[in-house]
């Protein structure tokens, strides 16, 4: 058994060295080694497509022949065309972009029994490096993916709209070229009339607003087989992922949509009136920019007079107090090309979500209405009368102010002396005892620039209802004889029989006319108010006395109102 053992030891020894020394097997066909699979294959080469892919060309035995890395460029060629040799010719059909295969070529596939030149010899076998980057076919059209649908499209992209979108620019195996991200501003423009290369101004169209595209574009339709002459390449297939952030159209106007009427509508906004808004201000991709309510104060202004963009101007012109709209602003009518520099981009269309506080015109009087009156209704009210009323005031949008409810009593005041605002004094004249009115006052006739819990410029609604009216005087007159007057009113002051009156003789004077029913103050004022003003009309020298010279009755004044 020990000479078989050596025996095939011998033998196994030969084998091997006969393998060593061998020349190369001869190959029949290309032999294909995939070093490297993308995950995703989107396109496998077939006959007729250009290619562009990198190679580096070794012998058997590793010796480089030939490289596209050395020069820089990829090798760019239509495959199945005879423009290769017949095996990488075979060897590229199938491939997908970023795969990497070792492919061995034997001569009768390459350069033959000829080789080539000084480089190949004859009969040799050859390995390529290939790494595919691109591949298109001259049938290619855009190809437009959509991987992000907007739950609402009011619009999409037509031909001679304008756009603002944000994109990545990347070739067929994904090296990065250019991005708007990176400049942190949009790329505007026009669609569809020669302002971008062929493949966009296809790709773009028919995208909404927020919407998320793939767009592919073979060369032809991009910049062809000469590049840009820095970052893209000639024949290079592009590759935009583009998000719409903005669409409008140089014809478009104004666009008013969700609209809430309140009901009733008595009264619409119109040129000249000044209106009072809350909105929210964003662009058309949602993006906010801007809000009266975080400020918590309207925004207050005339309309039709060109104190607001344009857009918005139009818009409030025949809208309702309390109403809600959507107003949508293309940016001709906004803030144009140039933007505000910081929240509003150029040329964006603006979204505003409007609510109608209220609005009046500097023409505007009180507006009375009579909710109840009484069958019976001896005396309406007049200036100079003193009133006592109940009240509920509010905003136009229902906001409450305030109410003599909330204390249990009245409010007092007298007729035509400044002692409310104007336009509820008008409000309360004519009225009878029990009568209801309903009334809206402008800001002219009311707070005007605002006072305290009533915001400046607000239209103000009362509910009044009146409860009791004590009769005033005459015009002009603070005190009044009920009887004759005393033909000897300066010696029934002078208590004293001093020849002058003192204050408090005056005053205790006056005060026991008024007691006994002789005599009337006018109501609603401090009463020793009204007699120390008569008393100092009276004191015609300041000494503090009044001297039966001094002394004269109302009818033989010109101008002072007193006895």
């Amino acid at each position: 058994r020990r000479p078989c053992v050596h025996a095939m030891f011998y033998l196994a020894v030969w084998v091997a060295f006969a393998a060593c020394s061998a020349p190369p097997v001869p190959l029949d066909d290309i032999i294909i080694e995939k070093t490297f699979e993308p995950e995703v294959c989107g396109r496998a080469v077939k006959v007729g497509d250009y290619v562009r892919y990198h190679y580096i060309g070794t012998f058997p035995d590793g010796k480089k022949f030939d490289s596209s890395y050395d020069r820089g460029s990829t090798y760019n060629v239509f495959v199945g065309k005879k423009q290769l040799i017949a095996g990488m010719d075979k060897a590229l059909v199938g491939m997908c972009v970023n795969q990497r295969s070792l492919v061995k070529i034997p001569p009768q596939l390459a350069y033959g029994k000829g080789g080539y030149g000084d480089i190949i010899p004859a009969d040799s076998i050859l390995h390529f490096d290939v790494l595919l980057l691109d591949v298109w076919n001259p049938e290619d059209g855009v190809q437009s993916t959509t991987y992000l649908t907007p739950p609402t499209c009011v619009r999409k992209v037509e031909v001679s709209d304008y756009v603002r979108y944000h994109y990545n620019g990347t070739l067929l195996d994904g090296t990065l070229f250019d991005s708007s991200h990176t400049r942190l501003r949009t790329y505007d423009t026009y669609v569809g009339i020669g302002w971008l290369i062929a493949g966009m101004d296809q790709g773009l169209l028919g995208m909404c607003v927020g919407e998320r595209r793939i767009i592919t574009m073979p060369p032809s339709l991009g910049y062809g087989e000469n590049g840009d002459g820095s970052d893209i390449p000639g024949q290079a297939s592009l590759v935009f992922d583009v998000v719409l952030l903005d669409l409008h159209n140089p014809r478009d106007s104004i666009a008013v949509t969700n609209q809430v009427l309140p009901e009733p509508c008595p009264r619409k906004s119109a040129t000249g009136d000044f209106v009072r808004y809350h909105y929210n201000g964003s662009l058309l991709d949602g993006t906010f920019f801007d809000s009266s309510y975080s400020r918590n104060h309207t925004y207050d202004t005339y309309v039709g007079k060109g104190y607001v963009i344009a857009g918005m101007d139009e818009a409030l012109i025949g809208v309702c107090m309390g109403e809600r709209l959507t107003i949508t602003i293309p940016p001709h009518l906004a803030y144009g090309e140039e933007g505000t520099g910081s929240k509003i981009p150029g040329s964006a269309v603006l979204v505003f979500d409007v609510h109608i506080i209220d609005f009046h015109n500097p023409s505007d009087t009180t507006v009375m209405t009579v909710i109840h009156k009484p069958e019976e209704c001896e005396k309406i009210t007049k200036n100079g009368d003193f009133v006592k009323y109940h009240y509920n005031a509010s905003l136009m949008d229902g906001s409450h102010i305030d109410s003599t409810h909330n204390y249990g009593k009245t409010y007092n005041i007298v007729l035509g002396a400044n002692q409310v605002v104007p336009g509820m004094e008008e409000g309360l004249k004519d009225m009878c005892v029990g009568e209801k009115r309903h009334l809206v006052i402008p800001p002219h006739l009311g707070y005007g620039e605002g006072a305290d819990e009533v915001p400046g410029s607000a239209v103000l609604v009362f509910d009044v209802e009146l409860v009791e009216v004590e009769e005033g005087l005459p015009e002009g007159y603070m005190f009044i004889w009920n009887d004759d007057v005393s033909p000897d009113l300066f010696t029934e002051m002078d208590v004293d029989l001093d020849q002058q009156v003192e204050a408090s003789e005056f005053t205790n004077y006056i005060m026991r006319q008024v007691t006994e029913g002789r005599g009337r103050l006018a109501p609603g004022f401090d009463p020793y108010r009204i007699i120390d003003n008569m008393f100092s009309n009276q004191d015609r020298n300041g000494d503090g006395k009044i001297t039966e010279s001094e002394f004269r009755l109302k009818a033989d004044e010109a101008t002072h109102d007193e006895l």
